[in-house]
């Protein structure tokens, strides 16, 4: 981002080393949580169980932490700014309240997948379990894209701000930003990630919060909060905002912004739901608090976009006529708002250097604690859903893990790769954030229904999963094609177009899927195959061995140079045990599934009425 004598108002060392020295500073601190948990804990990382589930014993506060984490990604901090920038306080608000449903929904979906795979690594294994080979290699491609798309699309945000502050080549950052995040994912796997995802959500935080006070309770550039009304009132005078009630930028009467709100539901539906990273925070947590870590979550969540947004991104507005503003006089193009640029434009005006400096960081944490989920989810599905299952069904443990480290390395790899092609056509941040939906979320209906509703069959689901696919394709062709004339990436990239597009996707995945239910149901389904996946941790967990090794009681702590060898031996027996002769046994000792059906029913009402109340529930102003 330039200053007025057209120079990056920070070096580009001091991009290079955000992005270098954190990423090792955390990779540090991995390793040391890492021989901790080994010398002091009884859970070990070298165990496939631990490293990928973290034994299923994570309690919910740390859960939820993780899911802040997880669901605070650059875009979450950059794209929730631009829409407050676009359409005033209603864009802020409608970010906020439409991405957060769907952590809601996964309550309902976390304590299901509890009762009927109690032992699974990734909710895939639940698909293959229900509609074999061929239905469980569509929805891997379906898991795989989300995943690719927004893991790049993450690379794409942060470095598109490390180019603007520092002028550090967005190809270099798209590389460097995940080498640090790889090592430590390697190095800790998904308990100790969670412990970096807490310090990072930490950081985040205090950052936002001194971003907020600073902005309405410091600086003479706002005035307050009655500056900052005056300043947004004159600013909808010069610059009315098309659809707004009276062009005001604070009303929350905004007809793009309820559009944008469509869009944000929908595409936030296929992340939470596809995205193997909010399933493994349910397969992770303990089964009697899994609904209340998702709940605790997303409440927790909402006020990190809503304070950010209408900090920064009504600081942008206020200050566009600010001669201190990087962008003053022009104002900002529409390439630099696709960027995601109206936030670090803010910052930069009130704060100068200190503030580019202390934005960089906060996007870093942001990409960081976002990026890990992505790395450690999508070694879970390579791992367990392309290796194990159609590649080495046989594979050990420590075959296992190392395939696990392998995959880890490989994703990094590949979500830079991609990232740099978006930049190369010309792919900003705000068109993947809109477009993810329209690609993915024809599964969104098949999946949930796949872990709720017994009679869906192989044919239903995947119809519906791609017939939902081409509707939405077809769809958002034809709007950019008749209504705008052309399909271009900015044709594409129109409000309507990426409408009609996800809603297409959205709506005709389930109706198609439940049509063919309709017509051919599955009336077989047992789900005591679903509770039957994973048959070496559901030993493990009955023998106590994924928790405790041999010759421990429960609540001591192992010598100090105890080998994992044992348990690995251990684990190798518990693989050759003979599922056929246990297939009868569906309930399981570990699992209370009276509690279980208490604990549905209320995530059900309450994921309900938090989402009533969150949607309907506004400021009276127009």
């Amino acid at each position: 981002m330039p200053t007025s004598a057209g120079e990056q108002i920070l070096d580009q060392g001091v991009g290079y080393g955000v992005v270098l020295g954190i990423g090792i500073v955390f990779a540090l601190i991995m390793v040391c949580l890492s021989a901790l948990q080994n010398r002091y804990t009884s859970f070990k990382i070298a165990s496939s169980e631990e490293f990928n589930t973290a034994s299923r014993s994570v309690k919910p506060g740390l859960i939820a932490s993780g899911i802040v984490s997880a669901w605070t990604w650059a875009a979450t901090l950059l794209q929730s700014s631009t829409v407050t920038y676009e359409y005033g306080i209603a864009g802020g608000y409608y970010y906020a309240a439409g991405a957060t449903l769907q952590i809601l929904l996964m309550s309902v979906l976390a304590v299901r997948v509890k009762t009927i795979a109690p032992f699974c690594h990734t909710y895939l294994e639940i698909v293959h379990a229900r509609y074999g080979n061929a239905g469980h290699l569509v929805f891997v491609l379906f898991a795989l894209a989300t995943n690719l798309i927004a893991s790049s699309e993450m690379l794409v945000g942060g470095s598109a701000v490390l180019n603007a502050f520092t002028g550090m080549n967005v190809y270099a950052a798209n590389f460097l930003i995940p080498v640090g995040i790889a090592l430590y994912v390697i190095l800790g796997g998904l308990r100790a990630t969670f412990l970096c995802d807490y310090s990072h959500t930490f950081i985040l935080m205090i950052l936002i919060l001194y971003f907020y006070f600073f902005t309405y309770c410091e600086t003479d550039l706002i005035g307050g909060l009655d500056g900052m009304y005056e300043l947004l009132r004159q600013a909808g005078q010069q610059r009315p905002v098309s659809g707004n009630y009276q062009g005001s930028y604070l009303t929350f009467k905004s007809d793009y912004g309820l559009v944008f709100m469509v869009i944000q539901i929908v595409g936030a539906f296929a992340i939470c739901v596809l995205d193997q990273s909010y399933w493994q925070r349910a397969i992770a947590s303990k089964a009697d608090t899994a609904v209340r870590a998702y709940l605790m979550g997303g409440i927790a969540w909402l006020p990190v976009p809503l304070t950010f947004s209408t900090t920064m991104g009504l600081a942008a507005i206020a200050l566009t006529n600010n001669p201190a503003f990087p962008y003053y006089p022009d104002g900002m193009t529409a390439a630099q708002i696709s960027a995601g640029l109206a936030a670090p434009a803010g910052v930069v005006t009130l704060l100068g250097k200190g503030g580019a400096a202390a934005m960089l960081i906060l996007l870093f944490m942001a990409v960081t604690s976002a990026a890990s989920s992505e790395l450690i989810a999508t070694s879970s599905v390579l791992t367990f859903d392309i290796y194990q299952i159609h590649i080495n069904p046989e594979a050990s443990p420590e075959a296992l893990v190392r395939m696990s480290h392998i995959m880890i390395a490989v994703w990094a790899v590949t979500m830079a790769s991609v990232a740099c092609l978006w930049n190369g056509i010309g792919l900003s941040l705000n068109w993947l954030f809109l477009s993810i939906g329209v690609v993915t979320t024809g599964a969104v209906g098949p999946v949930i229904m796949t872990v709720l509703w017994k009679k869906q069959s192989r044919d239903a689901a995947i119809a519906g999963a791609v017939g939902g696919l081409c509707v939405g394709m077809t769809c958002w062709m034809l709007v950019a094609r008749y209504h705008f004339g052309a399909i271009t990436i900015t044709t594409t990239g129109e409000s309507y177009s990426m409408l009609a597009g996800n809603l297409g996707s959205f709506c005709s995945g389930p109706i198609i899927s439940a049509v063919v239910t309709w017509w051919r149901p599955d009336t077989d389904f047992d789900w005591s195959q679903t509770r039957n996946i994973n048959p070496r941790g559901r030993q493990l967990a009955k023998n106590g061995l994924s928790i405790l090794p041999e010759g421990l009681e429960a609540g001591s702590v192992p010598a100090a140079d105890t080998s994992h060898d044992k348990q690995m031996s251990e684990e190798k027996q518990a693989a050759e045990v003979d599922v056929s002769s246990r297939s009868e046994d569906t309930e399981l000792d570990v699992e209370d599934y009276a509690s279980l059906e208490r604990s549905y029913r209320f995530a059900i009402w309450t994921a309900m009425t938090m989402s009533v109340i969150i949607i309907l529930v506004r400021l009276p102003s127009r």
